[in-house]
């Protein structure tokens, strides 16, 4: 049986996760209005991923037996400063979903639920993922500085992420 206190943890983690795909879905309008189609790509892709954990999440909380409730969500920022300021947020965020979902693993441990335990562990694996790759496009971005051509193929290199990466 799932506690009380660990299925509001979920939930919340849930309707996090929706956020995280508007987050990105924005980020890639962003992309989209630089002309920058491979970044968009990437964003859409992360976006769909997100997606993908708060469904995960939902799913667990149904097998568990507890009450799902999906919760208003804000609106994400629409604007950044430059590409690069945009990942660096991406990585940003990325790292804050990683103290989450720690958060989330302390809880499931304090309270020997070794279902969510187990269940929480995927996350926590997914979440160095998540950081290291959008850190290494921040720090591409910074190697290539001002020059468009750099910037280009970076592009093109982030178009070929496909949604199921």
């Amino acid at each position: 049986m799932i506690s009380k206190k660990m299925t509001d943890a979920l939930n919340l983690q849930m309707n996090r996760e929706f956020f995280n795909a508007r987050l990105y879905l924005s980020m890639a309008a962003y992309f989209e209005s630089l002309n920058l189609p491979g970044a968009a790509q990437w964003m859409t892709a992360q976006a769909q991923e997100e997606t993908g954990h708060a469904m995960r999440l939902h799913h667990h909380l149904r097998e568990r037996g507890a009450r799902i409730v999906l919760a208003a969500l804000e609106a994400p920022p629409t604007q950044w400063d430059s590409p690069l300021a945009a990942f660096e947020a991406a990585y940003e965020h990325e790292c804050k979903v990683s103290r989450q979902f720690d958060e989330h693993m302390a809880l499931a441990q304090s309270e020997k639920d070794y279902a969510s335990t187990i269940f929480l562990q995927w996350f926590v694996s997914e979440q160095v993922e998540e950081e290291a790759s959008t850190d290494e496009i921040v720090q591409k971005i910074k190697m290539i500085g001002d020059h468009k051509g750099g910037l280009f193929m970076l592009d093109r290199a982030l178009g070929e992420r496909k949604a199921d990466d």
